[in-house]
């Protein structure tokens, strides 16, 4: 039988009074959060640095949010020109379906790859981060993973709510099957692109079509209620913000709930296809992650979960030892999909 645990005394502050406790929950103190000692000193320098949330526009000026994603997008151009000077894929603009996508061919292609293709939905909260960065990180993901990549720069809000995006990226998947097995595909997505692959799986499997080979979703954006844990324990340690008023402007009036929205919710007990699950203990979308994957399981869906010490939502900056363990971990899973 185990030990009753004892409390070890202590002179800070204890986390809560009979006064301050509530059904609601408790108020815990102001306190240091240190970063991890197992952590590189790349890693821990790099989970230092703090973005404040943007200033969200009200849900119905449309003006202001194209705005603001003008801004992001102006943002990460520095961080494109230094990702294309790099990229060694040879990366085609094309349309598939008539959805405007992009192609990158790695100049070598893994063993069993040769007809294979990644399926990658690229994130940026549904709002943001298509266009020329999208497209420099389709060549990247080519490189490391050496498939071919075809990257979807899906329509988004605020002139192109729901259900556009998802349109955008079933059409292309169903578009892909008439050149490619399911077999022969492997769908992608981060964050939100983690939420659009999901939906997009689900939507085909219900539209009757075949589901593909796999999936890998990156702390996945696939509660746009925001219900989890996590949302309210690691708020103000993630580097990412809530993104509560985005999910509004994505919905625009549906149900955050409906599971094509947030795919958390889904029934997968008709079917989905081998998934990898990733997060660390800094992201705020770690609970979606782990409820997901209990969700898999109990559907009898085999999956992967790998939950990354320290890491928040975006990583660590991509070069740190840390950064290179998950995405070895992704291609073990990639190439277990293979047979390889």
């Amino acid at each position: 039988m185990p030990k009753p645990h004892t409390p070890v005394p202590t002179d800070d502050p204890v986390d809560a009074t009979p006064e301050e406790a509530t059904p609601e929950g408790f108020h815990v103190p102001p306190r240091l959060i240190p970063a991890p000692v197992s952590l590189s000193a790349d890693a821990r320098r790099s989970l230092h640095t703090r973005t404040p949330a943007p200033n969200f526009p009200d849900l119905d000026d449309l003006d202001g949010w194209r705005n603001l994603v003008t801004t992001l997008d102006a943002g990460v151009g520095t961080m494109i020109e230094h990702l294309t000077g790099s990229i060694r894929s040879r990366i085609t603009d094309t349309e598939i379906g008539g959805v405007p996508c992009f192609t990158a061919e790695p100049p070598t292609i893994r063993p069993k790859g040769q007809n294979m293709v990644i399926l990658d939905i690229h994130g940026g909260g549904l709002y943001q981060g298509g266009g020329a960065l999208a497209r420099a990180l389709t060549g990247v993901f080519a490189d490391i993973r050496r498939l071919r990549i075809v990257g979807i720069d899906y329509r988004m809000p605020p002139d192109h709510p729901y259900p556009a995006a998802l349109d955008d990226c079933v059409t292309v998947y169903r578009t892909l099957l008439q050149d490619y097995p399911a077999e022969s595909i492997i769908f992608s997505g981060a964050s939100a692109g983690g939420n659009l692959a999901a939906a997009t799986i689900l939507h085909a499997r219900d539209e009757g079509l075949p589901l593909p080979r796999g999936v890998l979703l990156i702390s996945p954006e696939i509660d746009l209620t925001e219900s989890g844990d996590t949302f309210s324990t690691l708020a103000g340690i993630d580097t990412l913000h809530s993104l509560a008023p985005v999910n509004r402007l994505y919905a625009r009036g549906h149900d955050l709930t409906d599971p094509l929205l947030s795919p958390l919710f889904a029934n997968y007990s008709d079917g989905f296809p081998p998934t990898y699950l990733q997060s660390g203990t800094r992201d705020l979308y770690l609970s979606n992650t782990v409820r997901m994957h209990r969700t898999l399981r109990h559907a009898g869906i085999p999956v992967e979960c790998h939950i990354f010490e320290g890491r928040p939502h975006l990583g660590f900056g991509g070069t740190t030892p840390e950064d290179l363990d998950t995405l070895h971990e992704q291609d073990h899973f990639i190439s277990t999909l293979l047979g390889t």
